[in-house]
C-alpha cells in the first residue's frame, strides 16, 4: 500500500518514469577514453602556458587536471549505472560556475577570453563525472579544440608550439578511435562486462598493444607530418586583410588610482633620475643617470625616453624584450620627440603644454586630435603588450588617432606623443589606431618651403657658435657629388637634400659608429665633435662618429642648418618578426633616435642615418594582405644559401606573387558595396569552376596515363568498370569479377549482362589461368557495351 501511495504522488511518478527509461548506450573502449582525457588536460595546460599564469596565481591545470582525471574514472566505473544524484550534483556545480563566470565578467569586459576560457575548463571538469555515451567523449573533444583555439588568440611565444604539437599527436589517434566507435566496430577482447566492474590488467593491456595494430608508427608520423605541413601552409598563406571587422580590441583590466594631479608633464623612467633633479652632475664619467655631463647609460632602459636627453653618457643596453606587438603593418612604434638641440643632447621646448585627455566612463577609448595634411593615410591597427617595465610613454605608430588604454586619464604632449598616467607595468596590453600616411617620394619631392612661423621657431633652432660651421660643411658634402653617395636626382629639394645627407651619413668611412666615443668637455659640441673630431682624441688622429643616436642628431642639425625643419624622435624599430605568433617581438636594443623631418602640407616623415639600419624606416606599403606571408619567406631565406633563396624568389616568388594578386583582387571586390560583393561571388564561382573543370582533366589524364601502362586485356576490362560506374554501378573492392558479373544481370538487360559476364570470365581466365583472349572481340563487346547505352536494350526494367 505505501509502495501505490508513493507512485500515486508526482515525484514518485517522475522517479519511476526515470527508472523504466532506456538505460544509455555505453562507450566500451578505455583507449577512447584516455585519449579524449588527454586532449582535454592537453588544452588546458595549454591555456595555462599562453595566459602565462603569473607565479603568485595556481595555474588552472593543476586542479582541473587531476579533479578530471577521478572524474573520468568515476564516470567510467559507474557507466552502466543512471547516477541522478551525481547529475543533480553536476548541474548545481555548474550553476555555481556560472555564477561565478557573471561575476568575473563585469571586471573583465575589456578582455573575456581568458574568463571564458576558465568558465569552459570548470564546465568541462564537471562533465568529466558524467560520460557513459560515445556522445558525451565528442562534448569533451569539442571543448578541448575550443580551449586550444582560445590558448592560441592568447599565446603570444613559441612557448604554446610544443603543446599544439602535443595536441595535434593526440589528436589524430583520438579521432581515429572516434570513427571507429561510431562505426561500432568493438575491441577484439572486452575490458569489462555488465556483471564485473573491475577491469583485468590483462585486457587493459592488451587493448593498448592492439594500438599498433590499428595505425602503425609510421602512417601516424606520416599522418602527423601532413597535418602539420598543412597548417603550417594554410597560416602562411592566410591573407591579414586591413581593418578588423569587430571594433573590440584587447586592452588590459582597468588600473584604478587616483589621478586628480596627473597633468602629463611628468617623465618616469625607472632607469633615470626624474626631470630637474641633477643629483650627481659632475664633469666626471663616474656619475650614472644623469640629464648633463659625462655619466654612465643605464643597463635596461634607454635614456632617450626621457624630457632631456644626455648624449654625453656611454655604455650600452642589456639586451632584454619589452614589447610585443601584434600590427596590421610594421613600422618604427615611436615614442617621443624633442626640438630643441642642448649642445650635448636635446630636451622638449614645449614640456609644460600638454593636454590631459579623460575617456568615458563606459567605453575604454580615447579620441585623439589628428592633423589633417594632403598625405594619403591607412589605418593600421596595433596591439601592445609589455614585457618589461617601461617608462610612462605610450609607444604608438604614427599618428594616432584612437587608443584603448586601461587607465581612465591619458596627456598628449605638443608634438603629439602619448603619456600615461603610471610607468607601463609588465602584463599591460594596449591597442591603438592610428592613420599612418605614405610615403610618395615624388609628392615629397614637389613640397614647399612655406613654413609657418612656429615651425621656423621650434625646428630651425641650433646654437650660434656652430650654425655656420655646420652649414658650411652641409652645403660642401650636397656640393659634392661624392662616391659614396651616388644620387641620380637634382639636389633641389628638401626631400632629395634629406635623402642624400642621410645617406651620405650612413655610408661615408670616415664616420664610423664608435664603440666608445670619449666624453665631451665641458664646453665641446657634439655635432662639432661628430664632424670634426673630439677634443679628447689623439693629436694625430682625431676620432670622428659616434653612436648610432648621434648620427641621427648630426643629421637634424645639419638639415636645420640648411632651413629645413626637423627634430629628433625616439622609439623602437619593429623588432623581430615572429612567423608563428604573427607578433614582433621588441627588445631594448631596439630603441633609438632618427630624423623626422617637415614638409608643408604633407607633415612628418623619418630618415634613418644609422649605419646597418635602413635608409627609410619599414612603413606601410601599397598592400599587405599577405604580410605574414613575405615574413616568413624571409625568415626562411635566412637559413638557405644564397643561390638558393635568389632562385626561389625569382621563380617560385613570382608564382606566389601572381596568385597573391588575383587572391588580394577577389577580396578587394568584397569591400566596395553591394555590387562588388555580387562581382567577387560571380569572379569566385567563375574560378571554381575553372579550378573543377582543371582537375576533371587532370584527373582524365592521370585515368588514361594509367590505362596506357596496363595490358589490353586488363585494360579492356578497367574501361568495362569505369563505364558502368559513372553509371551508378561501380564494383565494390569485396566483389570478384565473377560476383560483379552475376550482381549486374539483376540490373541489367540480358544482352548487357553477357556482354558484362563475357568480359570478366575472360578476364578471369587470362589473368588467373593463363588462358589467351581474343583481344579484338573484347574491345568490340566494349563497343557495344557503350553504344547500347543510347538504346532502350539498357536496364533490365526496359525489357519489361
Amino acid at each position: 500500500m505505501a509502495e501505490s501511495a508513493l507512485k500515486s504522488k508526482p515525484l514518485g511518478q517522475i522517479w519511476q518514469y526515470i527508472q523504466n527509461a532506456p538505460k544509455p548506450i555505453t562507450e566500451e573502449s578505455i583507449i577512447l577514453r584516455v585519449l579524449v582525457q588527454a586532449l582535454v588536460i592537453v588544452a588546458i595546460i595549454g591555456v595555462d602556458v599562453a595566459a602565462g599564469v603569473a607565479t603568485n596565481e595556481i595555474p588552472t591545470s593543476l586542479w582541473a587536471g587531476p579533479l578530471s582525471i577521478v572524474g573520468a574514472i568515476w564516470s567510467y566505473q559507474n557507466r552502466h549505472k543512471r547516477n541522478i544524484p551525481a547529475k543533480f550534483a553536476i548541474a548545481l556545480m555548474m550553476l555555481l560556475s556560472l555564477a561565478w563566470f557573471l561575476q568575473n565578467l563585469i571586471s573583465e569586459l575589456t578582455d573575456t577570453r581568458l574568463t571564458l576560457a576558465e568558465l569552459l575548463i570548470q564546465l568541462q571538469v564537471w562533465h568529466s563525472f558524467d560520460l557513459p555515451r560515445r556522445k558525451d567523449l565528442g562534448y569533451s573533444m569539442v571543448i578541448g579544440l575550443i580551449l586550444i583555439g582560445v590558448a592560441g588568440t592568447l599565446s603570444q611565444t613559441l612557448a604554446f608550439a610544443p603543446v599544439l604539437f602535443v595536441f595535434l599527436a593526440i589528436a589524430i589517434p583520438t579521432l581515429i578511435f572516434d570513427y571507429r566507435s561510431r562505426l561500432v566496430i568493438k575491441p577484439a577482447q572486452s575490458l569489462q562486462t555488465k556483471k564485473s566492474l573491475t577491469v583485468s590488467k590483462s585486457s587493459l593491456f592488451s587493448q593498448f598493444t592492439g594500438f599498433s595494430k590499428i595505425i602503425s608508427p609510421r602512417q601516424f608520423l606520416l599522418l602527423f607530418a601532413i597535418t602539420l605541413f598543412l597548417g603550417l601552409g594554410i597560416f602562411a598563406v592566410l591573407p591579414r586583410l586591413p581593418g578588423y571587422q569587430l571594433r573590440t580590441f584587447p586592452i588590459s583590466t582597468p588600473i584604478d588610482m587616483n589621478l586628480q594631479d596627473f597633468d602629463g608633464r611628468t617623465i618616469t623612467n625607472p632607469g633615470y633620475v626624474g626631470q630637474g633633479n641633477q643629483d650627481g652632475e659632475g664633469s666626471g664619467p663616474g656619475g650614472q643617470n644623469k640629464e648633463a655631463g659625462p655619466g654612465a647609460m643605464d643597463t635596461t632602459q634607454y635614456y632617450g625616453f626621457n624630457t632631456k636627453i644626455n648624449q654625453n653618457l656611454r655604455g650600452e643596453l642589456t639586451p632584454q624584450v619589452v614589447l610585443r606587438v601584434r600590427s596590421q603593418a610594421t613600422g618604427f612604434w615611436r615614442v617621443l620627440s624633442f626640438d630643441r638641440y642642448t649642445g650635448e643632447g636635446w630636451e622638449i621646448s614645449e614640456n609644460e603644454k600638454t593636454t590631459t585627455i579623460r575617456r568615458s566612463r563606459w567605453s575604454y577609448q580615447f579620441y585623439l586630435f589628428v592633423r589633417n595634411f594632403q598625405s594619403k593615410t591607412r589605418e593600421v591597427i596595433q596591439s601592445y603588450t609589455v614585457v618589461s617595465q617601461l617608462p610612462n610613454l605610450i609607444p604608438a605608430l604614427f599618428q594616432p588617432k584612437e587608443i584603448y588604454f586601461p587607465t581612465d586619464k591619458i596627456a598628449v604632449d605638443a608634438q603629439g606623443n602619448l603619456r600615461s598616467p603610471l610607468e607601463l607595468r609588465e602584463g599591460l596590453t594596449y591597442t591603438v589606431i592610428s592613420e599612418v600616411p605614405y610615403r610618395n617620394r615624388e609628392l615629397l619631392s614637389k613640397a614647399g618651403t612655406n613654413y609657418s612661423e612656429r615651425i621656423k621657431k621650434l625646428y630651425l633652432q641650433i646654437p650660434p657658435a656652430i650654425a655656420d660651421k655646420v652649414r658650411e660643411k652641409t652645403e660642401e658634402i650636397l656640393a659634392l657629388n661624392t662616391q659614396v653617395a651616388q644620387n641620380k636626382k637634382n639636389l633641389d629639394s628638401s626631400y632629395e637634400k634629406a635623402l642624400y645627407l642621410a645617406q651620405y651619413l650612413k655610408q661615408n668611412p670616415n664616420y664610423k659608429l664608435q664603440q666608445e666615443p670619449p666624453f665631451l668637455k665641458k664646453d665641446e659640441d657634439l655635432v662639432s665633435a661628430f664632424l670634426f673630431g673630439y677634443k679628447d682624441s689623439p693629436s694625430d688622429q682625431p676620432i670622428i662618429g659616434g653612436y648610432g643616436d648621434h648620427f641621427s642628431t648630426v643629421l637634424t642639425v645639419m638639415l636645420r642648418s640648411i632651413g629645413i625643419p626637423a627634430r629628433l624622435v625616439a622609439g623602437f624599430s619593429p623588432g623581430e618578426f615572429n612567423p608563428f605568433t604573427g607578433m614582433y617581438v621588441v627588445k631594448n636594443t631596439d630603441a633609438h633616435a632618427m630624423t623626422e623631418v617637415y614638409f608643408p602640407n604633407y607633415g612628418w616623415f623619418a630618415f634613418n642615418p644609422i649605419p646597418g639600419m635602413p635608409l627609410i624606416p619599414p612603413s606601410i606599403e601599397e598592400n599587405q594582405t599577405f604580410s605574414a606571408l613575405l615574413a616568413f619567406w624571409q625568415w626562411v631565406a635566412g637559413w638557405l644559401p644564397t643561390p638558393v633563396s635568389g632562385f626561389l624568389e625569382r621563380f617560385i616568388g613570382g608564382i606566389l606573387v601572381f596568385i597573391g594578386g588575383i587572391l588580394v583582387w577577389l577580396f578587394s571586390l568584397f569591400s566596395q558595396g553591394w555590387q562588388g560583393i555580387f562581382g567577387g561571388l560571380i569572379a569566385f564561382t567563375v574560378f571554381g569552376f575553372l579550378g573543377w573543370l582543371t582537375y576533371q582533366l587532370w584527373k582524365k589524364w592521370q585515368y588514361q596515363r594509367w590505362l596506357n601502362k596496363l595490358s589490353p586485356v586488363e585494360k579492356t576490362y578497367q574501361q568495362m568498370l569505369n563505364f558502368l560506374a559513372i553509371h551508378g554501378n561501380g564494383k565494390e573492392r569485396s566483389q570478384t569479377p565473377l560476383e560483379y558479373a552475376q550482381a549486374m544481370q539483376l540490373k541489367y538487360s540480358r544482352q548487357i549482362s553477357e556482354i558484362i559476364g563475357e568480359i570478366c570470365h575472360s578476364y578471369v581466365g587470362w589473368r588467373y589461368g593463363d588462358q589467351p583472349v581474343d583481344i579484338q572481340r573484347l574491345r568490340e563487346l566494349l563497343v557495344n557495351l557503350k553504344r547500347s547505352k543510347k538504346k532502350s536494350l539498357f536496364y533490365k526494367s526496359d525489357n519489361l
